[in-house]
């Protein structure tokens, strides 16, 4: 009989290893499925294939042919997220509607990427974003007392999941972390200035290339200035995105630059991504077609714009929704320093 290599996840020494951690996760599993149902959410599930996976620049899909019985082939994606088919719900009459299942993204692996992993989402008919908040502060905190976890901690960062998490904005962020005025690089109805930003970054020692957009110097300092100290002592929701940088988004009544977007870190990890949800149909579209119009500049693809859903769209009530990537949540709450360790099943890795 063979014998297992050490480093095969079902290697039984090593499985024991990580058993802990898995069991772990099915009683977080159990435990946010009471928390949405007592507040009655209904739990929906959608369906994987999509006509179109989702239209943001920087996201990729697995994609595949389903081959009809006269041997016709339409060309379908596995969805990154459950969002258009769980918007739609909302169009057809659902007001307070969670998914707990898997998404798939093709070109991500590390310790906080797996090309398949699980995601939380949830939506509000008719509730503030803000409300969103309150929702994660208390997942945290739900995770954490069901682990047994005090705090958690990642790298070398820790938490208390039980705090009230901090809230601060973009423009406040960008301001404290990086010495640079954000909003004045961005105009009353969205366009963004990005020689404005290039030069304030450039100032502060970040590296800005020749053909960099002004999207691409943000992510920059977001990515090396801000998102590694986020979530320290505490959990932080990162709020009011750009709309630039918010394509899903309605902007915010009291400064249109603005949108109605957060973030929730803990101990420098991106955990959930939450919106006040635009039901603008034209707007959705156009915001749709300049992404797909980026993504044809970079890598040379797109993805087309699912039509049936712009359609639902028009009928969606006012509503926020959020997602939150579950496993890393799992992985804070157990004290994992990768995510496939508490993966049962991880996928296969590829030479």
């Amino acid at each position: 009989m063979p014998i297992p290599s050490p480093s095969a996840w079902w290697a039984p020494e090593r499985h024991a290893d990580r058993r802990g951690f898995l069991t772990t996760r099915n009683r977080i599993t159990r435990a946010v499925r009471a928390w949405f149902e007592v507040r009655g959410f209904e739990e929906v599930e959608t369906a994987a294939l999509q006509i179109s996976p989702g239209n943001e620049a920087h996201l990729h899909a697995f994609s595949t042919d389903a081959v009809g019985h006269d041997g016709g082939r339409t060309r379908l994606h596995l969805h990154t997220s459950p969002e258009f088919a769980c918007k739609t719900l909302l169009a057809a009459g659902e007001t307070r509607i969670f998914s707990l299942g898997k998404v798939w993204r093709n070109r991500e692996r590390g310790p906080l990427h797996h090309p398949e992993f699980t995601m939380l989402e949830w939506y509000r008919v008719r509730e503030p974003y803000e409300t969103l908040m309150a929702d994660c502060a208390a997942l945290l905190a739900l995770a954490a007392e069901t682990a047994g976890a005090k705090a958690f901690a990642f790298r070398d960062m820790s938490m208390d999941p039980f705090a009230e998490p901090e809230r601060l904005t973009l423009a406040e962020a960008f301001d404290r972390m990086a010495g640079i005025d954000l909003l004045t690089t961005v105009a009353a109805d969205g366009s963004t200035d990005r020689d404005a930003l290039a030069a304030s970054a450039r100032e502060k020692g970040i590296r800005v290339a020749d053909d960099d957009t002004w999207a691409d110097v943000f992510s920059r300092v977001l990515v090396e200035k801000i998102e590694p100290f986020l979530g320290q002592g505490r959990a932080t929701i990162l709020c009011e995105y750009p709309v630039a940088e918010a394509a899903l988004a309605r902007p915010k009544p009291s400064d249109p630059r603005v949108a109605e977007r957060f973030e929730l870190y803990g101990c420098g990890v991106e955990l959930a991504n939450a919106f006040g949800e635009l039901t603008d149909v034209a707007e959705q579209r156009r915001r749709f077609e300049a992404e797909m119009v980026e993504k044809l500049r970079v890598y040379g693809e797109t993805y087309p714009i699912d039509e049936d859903f712009l359609a639902a769209l028009a009928h969606m009530p006012p509503a926020s929704g959020s997602a939150l990537g579950f496993d890393r949540l799992v992985m804070l709450a157990t004290g994992a320093s990768r995510i496939d360790q508490v993966l049962w099943v991880p996928v296969a890795e590829t030479p």
